[in-house]
């Protein structure tokens, strides 16, 4: 199928669909408080008059979220410059907190890693002549509205733009434009149409906004229908829901997904704070549905960007069955540069965690390149030197190894080439020169 020209269309969000933004209020209650967290103290002081049902409730939490900065002055002490600051912000970029991820700020310290990825900041548009709208060019890539196909095996769902918090390093800051949408059926069935019609897709990723924001019921009209689809063998999710609010992680969720495996849910957890019991236990329910759960981190200046919290970071993830997948270096995204480190950063993060920690700790550093360029791996360069039969590597501790590379004759030519059928690379003399230990085999 050719790229269609089927016009975009939205659909009104429900309550039945969508659970509504409203002014938190702070109802008077005598009923128990929420079971204990991490967090119990700030949550006790926030929200103490909430009962233990509606805390526990994902649509309490949707409905409740603070999406004003006047919402906002009621939790965290803002002058009068950082309100009119604020304003101005989320005239351009909205604001949205679910209560839930308001309860890990340390209201007392402004730069607390999880405040800077919720609550905006000036240079969103101070700085905001920088970057891209959409660096990936998912719209020139998309075959159907919603559906991108850039790699040749997989393909990629925007089902909603409407997400239970709007982090501030979003990808696709550039939706929040537009409202709240959901792609109505005729917009899925296109969607659906596609992936039929073109056999080398094999693995389907749903995303949004967050997909997890539709009703379980409607989420699984669609996870069924993709799972008729012979040739798709694998689908993930991407949400963010086990880490801004795990509540909706539920019973009702997980038995669903478990019909439908193999699925992959792709979260994304950007600093220790955000591991918290209630979040453990909403990836410990998905794995025990047969979910296995990946974490796609953003590296973010200020935010996690040391090898100490990276490490914390991974092992904390592997403690709650999560496995450190992605490390992305920040997208070029307009409204973000306040957040973005250098690549060498990155680099030396990784080199920092080779060899210190668990393997399974480690993510994949990654550019996920402009343009639609596609991700490009990035990691510390351990090959010192090559000569004819043999590799000079540094290992984690900066000592030197050689290590035999065999070679053999191509048949043909008679040229030497390596066991890949690449050239062997004779390297300079001086390269003899380097005193090392040798690797006994």
């Amino acid at each position: 199928m050719t790229k269609s020209a089927i016009a975009l269309k939205t659909i009104p969000v429900s309550e039945e669909e969508e659970p509504p933004s409203s002014t938190i209020t702070r109802r008077e209650t005598k009923e128990e408080e929420p079971p204990s967290t991490g967090f119990v103290s700030r949550k006790n002081r926030l929200f103490r008059h909430v009962s233990a049902s509606d805390w526990n409730d994902w649509k309490w939490h949707f409905r409740n979220r603070i999406t004003s900065v006047k919402d906002l002055s009621r939790f965290i002490p803002l002058t009068d410059k950082e309100q009119s600051q604020l304003k101005l912000v989320t005239a351009k970029y909205p604001l949205a907190i679910t209560p839930y991820y308001l309860s890990l700020i340390d209201l007392d310290n402004p730069n607390d890693p999880v405040r800077k990825q919720a609550i905006p900041c000036i240079e969103e548009i101070s700085m905001g002549e920088l970057g891209m709208e959409d660096p990936l060019e998912e719209k020139r890539d998309s075959v159907v509205p919603g559906l991108v196909h850039r790699y040749p095996d997989r393909v990629l769902m925007v089902l909603t733009d409407i997400c239970p918090m709007l982090c501030r390093h979003c990808t696709r800051k550039r939706e929040w434009h537009n409202g709240g949408w959901v792609r109505n059926d005729a917009e899925i069935e296109a969607m659906l149409d596609y992936i039929r019609q073109t056999p080398q897709v094999r693995d389907v990723i749903i995303s949004g906004g967050d997909p997890l924001t539709l009703s379980t019921e409607r989420l699984e009209s669609i996870i069924s229908r993709i799972r008729a689809i012979q040739h798709v063998e694998i689908i993930r999710i991407g949400s963010r829901f086990p880490v801004v609010l795990p509540q909706r992680i539920d019973a009702e969720l997980c038995n669903m997904l478990s019909k439908y495996g193999p699925i992959w849910l792709n979260t994304h957890f950007n600093h220790p704070n955000e591991i918290t019991p209630e979040s453990a236990r909403a990836c410990d329910r998905l794995v025990r549905a047969g979910v296995p759960v990946n974490n796609q981190c953003v590296l973010m200046r200020g935010i996690n960007d040391t090898v100490a919290i990276q490490m914390k970071l991974g092992q904390s993830l592997l403690k709650s069955k999560v496995r450190p997948y992605y490390l992305f270096q920040c997208d070029e995204v307009q409204g973000t540069e306040h957040l973005h480190t250098s690549v060498e950063t990155g680099i030396k993060i990784m080199e920092g965690l080779r060899g210190n920690t668990s393997g399974l700790a480690i993510p994949t550093f990654v550019i996920d390149l402009p343009f639609g360029g596609g991700k490009v791996p990035l990691q510390a360069n351990y090959v010192v030197a090559q000569s004819e039969g043999e590799i000079i590597l540094k290992n984690y501790q900066g000592r030197l190894f050689r290590f035999r590379n065999p070679v053999y004759a191509d048949e043909a030519t008679g040229t030497e080439i390596n066991t890949d059928g690449s050239p062997v690379v004779i390297a300079d003399a001086n390269t003899e020169k380097v005193p090392v230990p040798v690797v006994r085999r």
